[in-house]
């Protein structure tokens, strides 16, 4: 069975211009090493264990990455 379709993306599909927002992230996409980054992060980067859970590492390092 095929997913229903949104009509929110059914225009977002049929949107041609593509907007600074999506050209800089594909930009940091093609230009940042990102697995190697994690990998490097990933010793050091906090556990699940008692307390908050920390956000995902690649998510925190997108959002590092992005307000500088």
């Amino acid at each position: 069975m095929a997913k229903q379709r949104t009509f929110a993306g059914l225009v977002w599909s049929t949107k041609g211009k593509v907007t600074r927002r999506e050209r800089f992230l594909g930009e940091m996409d093609a230009v940042i090493p990102w697995e190697r980054l994690q990998a490097l992060i990933e010793p050091h980067y906090p556990k699940v264990g008692k307390g908050r859970h920390p956000l995902g590492l690649e998510k925190m390092l997108r959002i590092y990455f992005v307000q500088q």
